[in-house]
């Protein structure tokens, strides 16, 4: 029901910062949970970061990344945002948005994200 399409990966200095947008389709935006997740090479998918659906701000995140990494949605907007700060080149990877509710489960083609000095 919901399309994704990340943007904002890019090459960035350790203990620098990224933000990550993830700009959905129009369409009940609202009721669809919001997550991050990643993917380097020769290591399977992990979730990065979680927000539930609606208005509310609980989130989840890997503790490899708590106190670093913030998730924040603009339903507005349609768009979930992932701040990234203090990064690490073990945070090197390909960053994908999921959404998911009841019905449908909708994944982004990623963008990558590459710590290095």
């Amino acid at each position: 029901q919901v399309r994704v399409v990340e943007s904002g990966g890019g090459l960035v200095q350790p203990g620098g910062s990224l933000r990550l947008s993830c700009a959905a389709s129009g369409r009940l935006f609202i009721t669809y949970a919001m997550g991050w997740y990643r993917q380097a090479p020769g290591k399977q998918r992990e979730l990065v970061a979680r927000m539930r659906s609606g208005g509310g701000s609980s989130t989840d995140y890997a503790d490899s990344v708590k106190g670093r990494f913030t998730i924040s949605r603009d339903n507005a907007k349609n768009t979930v945002y992932l701040q990234m700060n203090s990064l690490k080149p073990e945070d090197t990877a390909v960053y994908i948005c999921n959404a998911k509710n009841s019905r449908y489960d909708s994944w982004g083609q990623g963008t990558q994200v590459t710590v290095s000095s």
